[in-house]
């Protein structure tokens, strides 16, 4: 009776773990990795036409440093779409530039928010940088909540150059995409 058992448990053992698994698990892991494949394939199907979809826009955002409040600080957004070949060469020696009119570079529909000058008439207000963040906060929320994502962000410096140059600007570009 125990030799029964011990050859039932043995039989068992063989069925459980012997070809029949074997088989299953090789054909389990073939099934896992179709589907896996396939996810993979249908990935990067979709990330591809993401990338071929992407359209960018840019902010560009001017804040004086002029005193008094005699300079002007806005946030520039641009409306309109153009073209860049219209307006590139594509022969090093052979430009015509001179043919395009700077009224066909310059475009018409902007959006011109104010902001306020880093200056008064004392020096640098805090207060002013305060609202100024405040307007350009507002700004990018506006641009993440119709879907845009903020992707890179540049900025430059004309500052003053000394006692008798009281002009200076800071510009930061946010650019964001879809």
């Amino acid at each position: 009776m125990a030799a029964l058992f011990i050859l039932r448990k043995k039989a068992l053992r063989y069925i459980l773990f012997g070809t029949i698994s074997v088989k299953f698990a090789k054909s389990n892991k073939l099934h896992i990795m179709k589907k896996v494949s396939i996810l993979l394939i249908a990935f990067m199907a979709s990330t591809a036409s993401l990338v071929a979809q992407s359209e960018f826009t840019v902010i560009t955002i001017v804040e004086s440093i002029v005193p008094g409040g005699l300079g002007r600080s806005r946030i520039i957004d641009n409306q309109t779409q153009v073209n860049a070949a219209d307006t590139s060469r594509t022969e090093g020696k052979d430009s015509k530039q001179d043919d395009i009119k700077r009224s066909d570079v310059k475009v018409d529909a902007f959006d011109e928010t104010k902001l306020v000058n880093f200056y008064s008439m004392v020096g640098i207000n805090f207060q002013n940088i305060a609202s100024n963040d405040a307007v350009i906060t507002s700004k990018i929320n506006d641009m993440l909540k119709e879907g845009w994502k903020l992707t890179f962000v540049t900025s430059g410096v004309e500052s003053d150059a000394g006692k008798d140059d009281g002009n200076g600007i800071f510009i930061t570009r946010l650019f964001f995409s879809k």
